[in-house]
C-alpha cells in the first residue's frame, strides 16, 4: 500500500494548501485534493514540483508499506 502524507507533511511545515500551490505552481484544487486524500492518481511533474515546495522525496509524500 503506498500511504499519502501531503497533509502530514504540510501540517507539520505549518503552511496552507494555498501556499504549497503557490510556491509549487500548481492548482489549488489539486493540492487541496491530495491533502484530502481524495486523489487516486499523481502525475509526476506534479510530485516533483510538491516535492520542491515541501523540500522534501518523493518517499517522504507517499511511503510505501507492506500489506
Amino acid at each position: 500500500m503506498i500511504k499519502n502524507n501531503v497533509s502530514d507533511i504540510i501540517g507539520k511545515r505549518k503552511l496552507s494548501v494555498a501556499e504549497v500551490a503557490k510556491i509549487a505552481g500548481v492548482k489549488y484544487s489539486t493540492i487541496q485534493n491530495l491533502y484530502k486524500d481524495k486523489t487516486k492518481k499523481i502525475e509526476f511533474e506534479t510530485m516533483n514540483k510538491l516535492c520542491y515546495a515541501l523540500e522534501c522525496s518523493t518517499q517522504d509524500l507517499f511511503p510505501y508499506i507492506p500489506d
